[in-house]
């Protein structure tokens, strides 16, 4: 179509709104990006996970004539979003190593035939030469790279066939293009559009805040038992469990199977196939969990995720972001749980020493110890977070464990010279768990046969749990008195520093530990007034549809829409076509369906 100008061009993109994707208005700056694009102005758009960076290149693509050409890294990804905009009337498809050449020919024929308005494809087969010599048959109208930090070697996630799309810009010189991501660092930015040789783009920041994301942190101890607790609180609900290696992630989840938790594993070591049945099953609600390696990474378009759980540290701000990212997909509420524990931390360390390349060395460094400066914060964990993506905040959240259960201080000086004390009567020459083990008096045969229980330090720790002390012992550790050394096996040794407290010199102030997350405080983004009955009723639905339709349950409706169905209680067509979520064809599919549900409900009550 020709590009109006001014209210025709809004007009136009607020009929594509709701009548393709089901809502009425749009979300800060997408509209302002939309309408630069369809002008043919390059840009570069950072927006949080579920911030609506799609809506960015989709509605563009439905506005103009022609194919819009989507670059995405992950198949799983492509399938996900291709299948979410068939649903919703969009004449969309992909090409992939995934398909029978026959599939292919057919999305071939359909994009010759200019029957396509989307097309995403991996950077690998757009950059053939005999592709990009076959897209001149067609009108490409926009092209657009997701997850466009993976151009650049300042991003967590560099990918080098994304580094070559740059020469993109030889082939389609007049085509506008837009390069999307929701995390990348100011290096980042600027590498980004240099890579892709933007063309003095327009450039939209719309902040890395995820407010209905409740961060929350603990010291790790026995990891796997505090994932099943933390699990079991979430009441069925759908989440994901990272792990640091495939090992982690198979003996978590035996253990999440043995709690009676409908869970997987997924990761690099499974066949193709394994790893498709299991984020297949996901995506269908038939697994409540997976448990995973980073493997399970980009191509999770699950909305409904409402937990994450990293049983290992990540090794950057931005990887933690960006999987944290994939709970609360929707809007609605989500918990993000990081467990922390120091060792951890220096094996990190010790691998990036001993295994990045000399070039990469600095970067890595840099952005894990900016991970390590997170996890040992004792403020807002949502401004040190959007801090370090230099979005600053002055306000705490009021949704973080931090800002919910504020760090209780005490004087920990006694606690700090027992444990110090401890640590020296058995030479420096102990782990962690063995230092425990003599500070509560345990008798064990190391212990005995070590002659270790004649210590005057034996027992006396005894009046408080394993993970109590474990916690003492990593805050010692954030403040400069004890340190692990990985040389040596991860023992606990003591810094210059702990002379003082061990002479009465210095006063120590510690934290109470927090052993367990308190889940019962309501999260802010948890909308008041939502009939949870009614709620129940409408996922129940929602659920029948998806499994006729052979479709995830979220393409059929967001937990958002049903929440806003639950609030409206539409009766009618007219009043289903006002929730949030329904457009056009899905108040033709499942329009009778679901007012139906709700006027029986509403006579009932």
């Amino acid at each position: 179509m020709a590009i109006d100008e001014g209210e025709d061009l809004r007009a136009n993109c607020y009929k594509v709104l709701k009548d393709s994707f089901g809502y009425s208005e749009f979300r800060p700056g997408q509209l302002d990006v939309i309408e630069q694009v369809i002008r043919g102005k390059d840009a570069l758009i950072l927006l949080p996970t579920g911030g609506g960076k799609s809506l960015c290149y989709q509605v563009p693509a439905l506005v103009l004539n022609g194919v819009t050409i989507v670059v995405s890294p992950l198949i799983s990804l492509m399938q996900d979003q291709v299948q979410q905009l068939t649903t919703q009337g969009v004449k969309a498809a992909y090409l992939n190593s995934s398909q029978e050449p026959e599939q292919a020919q057919q999305v071939s024929d359909a994009l010759y035939a200019g029957e396509l308005d989307l097309l995403y494809v991996a950077p690998e087969r757009l950059l053939q030469n005999y592709f990009l010599n076959s897209l001149a048959k067609v009108e490409v109208n926009l092209i657009a790279v997701d997850e466009a930090h993976c151009v650049s070697h300042w991003g967590h996630d560099f990918r080098q066939d994304y580094r070559m799309l740059g020469k993109l810009k030889n082939y389609f010189p007049s085509t506008p293009f837009i390069a999307l991501t929701a995390t990348a660092d100011h290096a980042t930015q600027v590498d980004i559009q240099h890579q892709l040789s933007l063309n003095e783009p327009f450039v939209f920041k719309g902040g890395f805040d995820r407010p209905n994301i409740r961060y929350n942190l603990l010291a790790k101890y026995k990891g796997f038992d505090q994932v099943v607790a933390f699990v079991k609180q979430q009441e069925g609900a759908a989440g994901i469990v990272y792990c640091g290696s495939r090992a982690k992630v198979d003996d978590l989840t035996q253990r999440l199977q043995s709690a009676g938790i409908k869970c997987d594993g997924y990761h690099a070591g499974h066949d193709t196939a394994t790893r498709e049945f299991v984020q297949t099953q996901f995506l269908k609600d038939d697994l409540q969990v997976v448990v995973a390696t980073v493997a399970f990474g980009m191509g999770i378009n699950k909305s409904n995720v409402r937990f994450v759980v990293h049983h290992d540290v990540p090794r950057s701000v931005e990887s933690y972001y960006q999987e944290t990212g994939r709970a609360g997909r929707d809007g609605m509420p989500a918990e993000a749980l990081l467990l922390f524990d120091e060792r951890d931390a220096a094996r990190i360390k010790q691998w990036i020493s001993t295994g990045t390349a000399q070039d990469r060395f600095d970067i890595e460094m840099h952005k894990f110890e900016a991970m390590e400066s997170f996890a040992e914060a004792q403020t807002c964990r949502r401004q040190v977070l959007l801090n370090y993506f230099s979005d600053y905040r002055d306000e705490q959240c009021g949704n973080c464990d931090i800002c919910l259960d504020p760090p209780k201080m005490f004087d920990g000086t006694r606690q700090a010279q027992q444990l110090l004390s401890c640590v020296l009567r058995l030479k420096q020459d102990t782990s962690v768990q063995y230092v425990i083990d003599v500070l509560r008096g345990k008798n064990i045969r190391r212990i005995l046969d070590a002659q270790h229980h004649e210590l005057s330090t034996y027992g006396i720790g005894k009046d408080q749990s394993d993970t109590y002390w474990h916690n003492i012992i990593q805050q010692l550790i954030h403040q400069g008195l004890l340190r692990i050394d990985m040389t040596q096996s991860g023992i606990l040794r003591l810094n210059e520093a702990a002379r003082a407290v061990l002479k009465g010199e210095r006063l120590i102030q510690l934290a109470i530990p927090k052993l367990t997350v308190d889940t019962s405080k309501r999260n802010k983004a948890e909308p008041s007034n939502i009939d949870r009955q009614l709620f129940a009723k409408l996922k129940h639905l929602r659920k029948q549809i998806a499994e006729e339709d052979n479709v995830p349950a979220f393409v059929i409706f967001s937990d958002a829409s049903l929440a806003d169905m639950t609030e409206k209680t539409p009766t009618n067509k007219a009043e289903f076509l006002a929730v949030n979520g329904v457009g056009q064809r899905k108040l033709e599919r499942y329009g009778s369906a679901f007012t139906k549900l709700i006027e029986e409900y509403l006579a009932a009550q």
